[in-house]
């Protein structure tokens, strides 16, 4: 019997409610399940981070896996179709499936080295740039949530989101975002994006010297990945080399990339007002160091 984590009971509980509190009411059934069905031995401690209950596994054959098991909603029904189209290629490679729960089995990479392990920043900013620069190499496939779709989303909540704040910085900041993405919204890219390349997500593996993890796939242009990178081991003095050298990598447009940055920030106020909670520090940080960067 699988006991689930209090933290991950409690995490689905604040962000998904009666739905997160079933999700893990059934897990310990659930993943029997899959352990029979697939035919898995369990051969570690089991993991877990915001959303989703991964186990080491090993296969009838020996070789090791990890079973990923979490609530099936917009974000997650894509991690799967991205993961089979990029095929192990710069991404944790998909080895099974199960398109009514959402259950994945993944190959085994080292939980134990994350890209955050590495003491070098910039280091760490850079192999996260060339992965996203040969991840958003491909194009969207059919199905995906749009970018372009988010991104209307978001202008018609700024308004409501505005009526709730009367911070003036607070208030700039949300008018600024939303006046840069009103700019790109119409044009919103058709590559396949990662949408949360953090260094958490990026671990190391005996095929690979990095690979992606936890997708939460979207088709948009590549400049709306940038965020991530910006915020790990968040440096304010450091934010216009990190933009740079991802500009430089993904070969971006820098305007574009700005007005898109300026949209995942936008996404990220928006779902702290409605959330009631104060807007984060970091997040003006970011645009003052970003507002007046040269095209």
């Amino acid at each position: 019997m699988i006991e689930v984590p209090a933290e991950l009971a409690a995490s689905q509980q604040e962000y998904n409610g009666e739905a997160g509190r079933a999700f893990v009411a059934a897990l310990p059934t659930l993943t029997a399940g899959f352990l029979d069905r697939w035919e898995l031995t369990v051969d570690g401690r089991p993991m877990h981070g915001v959303a989703a209950l991964v186990l080491p596994v090993t296969r009838r054959d020996g070789t090791p896996a990890a079973l990923k098991l979490q609530l099936l909603d917009d974000e997650t029904a894509g991690e799967p179709v991205a993961l089979r189209l990029w095929d192990g290629d710069g991404a944790v490679r998909l080895l099974d499936h199960d398109p009514a729960t959402g259950t994945m089995l993944l190959e085994r990479l080292d939980s134990t080295r994350s890209l955050a392990h590495l003491p070098d920043a910039h280091e760490s900013v850079l192999v996260i740039a060339g992965l996203l620069a040969h991840l958003t190499s491909f194009p969207a496939p059919p199905g995906l949530r749009r970018l372009g779709d988010i991104a209307h989303r978001m202008l018609e909540r700024t308004p409501r989101a505005l009526e709730q704040i009367a911070d003036p910085r607070a208030r700039r900041l949300l008018t600024d975002c939303a006046a840069a993405v009103r700019e790109v919204a119409d044009e919103p890219g058709d590559r396949l994006l990662h949408w949360d390349l953090h260094e958490e997500n990026v671990l190391a593996s005996t095929r690979a010297p990095w690979l992606a993890i936890d997708p939460k796939p979207l088709a948009g242009d590549p400049a709306f990945e940038l965020w991530p990178a910006l915020d790990n081991r968040f440096d304010a003095d450091d934010v216009l080399w990190r933009f740079d050298a991802l500009t430089d990598t993904l070969g971006l447009d820098r305007p574009r990339a700005l007005a898109w940055t300026y949209g995942r920030l936008l996404q990220n106020c928006l779902w702290d007002i409605e959330d009631g909670r104060p807007l984060d520090e970091r997040h003006y940080e970011i645009a003052e160091r970003l507002r007046g960067r040269p095209g």
